[in-house]
């Protein structure tokens, strides 16, 4: 569906995929052209250690004005690369994609058909690949499941950035200033009229960059900032030692008064004050690591540094 005039950005953080991107703005150029000729591809280059990626970005840029790039001065993550592309856009409507083809530029027009019958967000939700396998796919839903429980918001592993989102809603996520930056969350957390769509998932030019490792940490980084519910989980654990620990006591002076215990247990003792000292332990560390991220909230320092753009002084 045409949108005459009106901008459409597609907002593309990149990391080694020189080899791909031409082959991405090709089929860009051929999507969007009959949409509107008032769009435009910032491609952000989050500190890739390909060494083709900024002057494949530099040379589509001299040849169509279209093609906007921004490159950081080192890796400061997909989602903070995220935010600096979408803080360059300008269009009415903003399409955020991976650049390895996973995320098909075809679907484009489907996802824009579908925003304009009334929604700031169309979420695209990708099925599964046909190459994981099923102890992958497993593995992965378990992730997401307790991933939702402890942040209190749903996590769909079939839906990542790919999508189509309107400035008003881009604008209140770019409003949201925590290092920590996940831009599903964001979206969720800013509310607006928001659906998903089923896309074909493309088979993509390179694996996953996100090891388990990495997506534990990241999985870490995301219940500390935008959830307590660890907290909360220490303080009904507590409670509950607290009560099993008195309810324990009393049935001890019972026996004792009745004359069951007459030599005190040197080895009960020791486990109690193990297990207790692992909980407090466990529990300092569990505020600590908020401390953590409070403190590194307020240092306040930028959530990228742009070392050179394609745009002209």
């Amino acid at each position: 569906m045409p949108i005459a005039t009106r901008l459409l950005s597609v907002v593309i953080p990149v990391y080694r995929a020189g080899s791909v991107l031409p082959a991405l703005l090709a089929r860009l150029q051929a999507v969007l052209t009959p949409l509107t000729p008032a769009y435009e591809v910032v491609l952000v280059d989050d500190g890739s250690p390909d060494p083709a990626d900024w002057p494949t970005i530099q040379q589509h840029a001299a040849l169509d004005a279209r093609v906007r790039g921004l490159r950081l001065s080192r890796n400061f993550g997909q989602h903070h690369a995220l935010t600096a592309g979408l803080e360059a856009s300008r269009g009415e409507w903003v399409v955020v994609m991976d650049c390895d083809l996973q995320d098909q530029p075809e679907e484009i027009p489907r996802l824009l058909a579908k925003a304009q019958q009334g929604y700031e967000a169309v979420l695209a939700r990708r099925g599964p690949r046909p190459t994981d396998a099923a102890s992958v796919r497993g593995g992965s839903q378990a992730f997401y499941r307790v991933l939702a429980y402890l942040t209190g918001e749903p996590q769909d592993p079939e839906v990542g950035n790919f999508g189509i989102y309107h400035r008003q809603l881009i604008a209140t996520v770019l409003r949201l200033r925590e290092s920590t930056r996940y831009f599903p969350t964001m979206v969720r957390w800013a509310g607006f009229r928001q659906i998903s769509l089923p896309v074909a998932h493309g088979a993509g030019t390179r694996p996953s960059s996100y090891s388990l490792a990495r997506r534990l940490q990241l999985a870490l980084d995301i219940l500390l900032t935008y959830s307590d519910k660890p907290l909360r989980l220490a303080v009904y654990f507590g409670l509950l030692l607290s009560g099993g620990a008195f309810l324990l006591g009393l049935i001890m002076l019972g026996r004792y008064l009745m004359g069951q215990i007459t030599v005190p247990g040197y080895a009960s003792l020791i486990v109690s004050i193990s297990l207790f000292s692992g909980i407090i332990i466990s529990v300092l560390g569990i505020v600590g690591l908020y401390v953590g991220k409070t403190f590194e909230g307020v240092r306040n320092r930028p959530l990228y540094v742009l070392a050179e753009t394609t745009d002209p002084a």
